[in-house]
């Protein structure tokens, strides 16, 4: 189960995702923009999914290919497919469409874990969260700079992103303010 701002979501044990509460932004993936006080299906998702991450206004699944699908509010561009639009149904992200094992949401960013341990990043990058040494926001998956390979897992938080190494040790970049 995941929970994003004002959003919930479950992975079922058939490998689908259930969605409720607010949906503005299509957070749900029903391809509707109507809050929902009960569970309703992600379009396209009813099998074949292995893991779930939930953002702010925006939700990803992970596919058992090891593919990215993302839908909900886009502004920073944090559904990865190259544009800022918002999408009530699922796409699937720019070039990852295979190779990840793990996915993760922050307010307005994503990151994945690939299967080589490196991590990929986009979305809001205000507070440099994506690790690509800039503050602009990218509207498809970038390389976070030294860790194309050593990660065994990755978190988002509001606006910073952290790895755990292979080696034990853990890495975190963006906001650093709080």
């Amino acid at each position: 189960i995941e929970a994003g701002w004002h959003h919930t979501c479950a992975l079922t044990t058939a490998g689908g995702v259930n969605c409720w509460g607010n949906n503005h932004d299509g957070q749900l993936g029903d391809g509707t923009e109507v809050d929902r006080l009960t569970p309703v299906d992600v379009v396209g998702l009813m099998s074949r999914v292995n893991a779930i991450a939930a953002g702010e206004r925006h939700t990803c699944a992970l596919t058992t290919a090891g593919g990215v699908k993302c839908w909900g509010n886009n502004h920073d561009g944090q559904l990865g497919e190259g544009t800022g639009t918002d999408r009530n149904t699922p796409v699937d992200v720019v070039g990852l469409t295979s190779g990840v094992t793990a996915i993760t949401a922050g307010w307005r960013h994503t990151c994945a874990l690939t299967t080589g341990g490196g991590v990929k990043c986009w979305g809001n990058n205000h507070d440099s969260q994506l690790g690509d040494g800039t503050e602009a926001d990218k509207k498809t998956p970038v390389d976070v700079a030294g860790l194309t390979s050593g990660v065994n897992a990755v978190a988002a938080g509001r606006r910073q992103t952290c790895a755990l190494t292979t080696a034990g040790g853990v890495k975190c970049w963006g906001n650093n303010h709080d």
